[in-house]
């Protein structure tokens, strides 16, 4: 049995969910989702939750994934997602312009990147303690839809990927980077 699977979604007060034979409708306040249904895994609403069901043992490996989709779902109707990524480095800049960030990442022109429908962002700068950097500049992305906010972060991360030695770029704000030593002078 898949542990994920057999937990029941609570749905909360204010969130309606419509069952369909090959989706999953979910209404809050702050919008509308649709979650495809894998073949073989059925959804059933019981006393104010939701429940996954498989048909059968070779649907096993779709069970846990179509309760996950559907919490995220209900999840970010309710609440939404939010992403932070650092833009680190001297120079290196980033400006929210209507649906659009301008960055400015050391190359010869600044780079525009288009937000695309459901994702919003923010940019606001951070003291640091740091010597080298007194201030970073962090990139908020929120959203109601979990996977367009982490193909948006990652996208944004390829723009400039992190300096293995300095850790200049656009990075993510809750992930380690390990530096590697420069070189040793004899």
């Amino acid at each position: 049995m898949s542990r994920v699977g057999k937990k029941p979604i609570t749905i909360p007060s204010g969130v309606t969910v419509t069952i369909g034979d090959s989706n999953l409708e979910v209404k809050g306040p702050k919008g509308t989702l649709s979650t495809p249904i894998p073949s073989g895994v059925k959804f059933t609403q019981e006393d104010g939750a939701l429940v996954a069901e498989r048909q059968g043992d070779e649907f096993a490996a779709f069970h846990g994934l179509a309760r996950a989709l559907a919490n995220n779902a209900v999840v970010g109707v309710t609440e939404g997602f939010e992403k932070k990524l650092d833009v680190v480095g001297v120079g290196y800049k980033a400006e929210v312009q209507g649906k659009k960030i301008v960055f400015a990442l050391g190359y010869s022109h600044p780079v525009e990147y288009l937000l695309p429908d459901g994702i919003e962002a923010k940019t606001e700068r951070v003291n640091t303690k740091t010597s080298i950097n007194q201030y970073q500049l962090t990139i908020t992305l929120s959203g109601i839809d979990k996977q367009k906010l982490g193909q948006v972060a990652a996208e944004l991360n390829r723009l400039r990927k992190p300096d293995a030695y300095k850790g200049k770029g656009v990075r993510y704000a809750d992930k380690f980077y390990k530096l590697k030593p420069g070189k040793t002078g004899k």
